[in-house]
């Protein structure tokens, strides 16, 4: 271990005898892929020990570059634009992005500076009470999920306060006839809109409100939240599926197109961690009754084994597209979570092909033909934090020598004098002028995670939100 690991403050703070705690991994779903994982025949890069230690360093490098152009050009804002040296903000008033999202981060890498820099700025300058409208999805996730994960690893009682004061004024939104929740909410008055949302945005609640409502013992946080969860899942079709579009006052379907991608993602992700986090019998069971349906008309065998999840009707589960990204990277290592490591192995291979078609992952490609379909890159976690399940279950250094080659090549084409920039392009690699927040929550955390040594986060201790926060079962 390096002397950067050693010196990790966060170290006593992670490593959590809290296994026992935490229900077991499901089993494999009884029918899970019998096939045979196909031979890797792609080569990756080398990564022993000593590389990895190498690696790991490289990672905390490029956060402390990040962050530093961050502190010098957008401080006191959510996010830096990395190629003009700008600020960027959602809202008319700031709230602080880039320094929630990244403050475990900064904490689990042991830059010390760096996160009293963001925690000074969290508790010195982040104030919930404005009259804004935010989208209730994207704030729980990185705002209140960041808060509440700062606050167990720290135990400053200012982020908890925060984090309590952040979830009374997004809980209005719960207050739709159905109660799944309204998009948007105005976090003075309480004024909610946007009655058209996803299995994403109403599902993807339940482990930051629920752990909200262990930490400040308002139930009623918890509640709300798993109603809203419950009532997706009640709401899929006949065949096990959900849609992409659902009306939060009627609970009709407005788009049915299922699929394992952006809008639907997180609320299977959701289904099986809750019960991780909670125990909640109710999340296993629908995690269990969700994942069958998944294989059987979302997961597509194409040319000599190659395993994709494409897009279908929900109603009839027949095949309307074979689009697949980013976004959809999430899903081995879920799928190693739920402890199919069969169909994980396999679905990674296939990102890794999806990132060699043109040296970095498109937002989205025809895997059918290997076209791209949506050609920018975001920044994005996904491919590598499921590297980071299949090294965590499997042991296998491929996965740590795929992480190698994908931080090499994200570094050679988004890295600016600033931070790190996405690009419009993955084919000519022409940069955007962007570097959200989820590069220090998530992106830049898995990279870490994958190539530091195990101990230096208790991995069964910990479920991760969709934002990466680790969130520990301390109740």
């Amino acid at each position: 271990m390096n002397r950067a690991l050693r010196n990790a403050p966060l170290a006593a703070a992670l490593l959590l005898a809290l296994s026992a705690c935490s229900p077991p991994p499901p089993a494999t779903p009884a029918d899970a892929a019998t096939t045979a994982t196909p031979a890797a025949t792609a080569d990756v890069p080398a990564v022993d020990a000593a590389e990895a230690a190498r690696m790991a360093e490289q990672v905390r490098e490029a956060t402390r570059h990040a962050w530093q152009g961050y502190m010098q050009y957008a401080r006191g804002h959510d996010d830096l634009k990395p190629i003009s040296a700008q600020p960027r903000d959602w809202y008319p008033a700031p709230l602080l992005m880039s320094p929630v999202d990244a403050l475990d981060t900064l904490l689990l890498l042991g830059l010390d500076k760096e996160a009293n820099e963001a925690r000074e700025l969290i508790v010195g300058q982040l104030s919930f009470d404005q009259d804004i409208e935010v989208q209730n999805f994207e704030v729980t996730i990185r705002l209140l999920g960041g808060l509440l994960s700062a606050y167990q690893m720290t135990n400053d009682a200012r982020l908890l306060k925060l984090a309590d004061d952040l979830g009374t004024r997004l809980s209005p939104v719960f207050d739709s006839p159905t109660g799944l929740p309204y998009t948007h909410v105005n976090l003075r008055t309480g004024k909610t809109r946007g009655k058209i949302s996803n299995p994403a945005e109403t599902g993807t609640l339940l482990l930051e409100f629920g752990t909200l409502a262990r930490l400040t013992g308002k139930q009623a946080y918890y509640d709300k939240a798993k109603r809203a969860l419950v009532e997706t899942y009640k709401r899929r079709s006949k065949i096990g599926l959900v849609g992409l579009n659902i009306d939060v006052e009627t609970g009709e379907w407005t788009n049915k197109d299922a699929s394992i991608a952006g809008g639907i993602d997180s609320y299977y992700e959701y289904l099986l961690k809750c019960w991780k986090l909670f125990g909640d019998e109710d999340c296993k069971r629908m995690w269990e009754d969700s994942i069958g349906p998944l294989n059987q008309y979302l997961a597509d065998d194409v040319r000599e084994g190659e395993l994709w999840y494409g897009h279908a009707d929900m109603d009839s589960g027949a095949r309307t597209s074979t689009t697949y990204g980013a976004l959809d990277a999430f899903m081995p290592g879920l799928l190693a979570l739920g402890g199919d490591l069969d169909r994980a192995k396999r679905l990674q291979e296939s990102n890794l092909k999806m990132w060699r078609l043109h040296g970095i992952e498109p937002e989205s490609l025809d895997y059918a033909a290997m076209q791209v379909r949506s050609p920018g890159y975001a920044l994005r976690p996904e491919i590598v934090e499921s590297a980071y399940y299949l090294h965590h279950y499997t042991g296998d250094a491929r996965y740590r020598g795929m992480g190698k080659e994908f931080f090499e090549d994200f570094v050679k084409y988004t890295r600016t004098e600033h931070g790190f920039s996405a690009l419009k392009d993955v084919r000519s690699k022409e940069k955007d002028d962007s570097m959200e927040s989820f590069l220090f929550a998530e992106t830049f955390k898995y990279y870490y995670l994958l190539f530091a040594p195990a101990e230096t986060l208790d991995f069964d201790g910990v479920v991760f939100n969709t934002e990466a926060h680790p969130l520990r079962r301390t109740w």
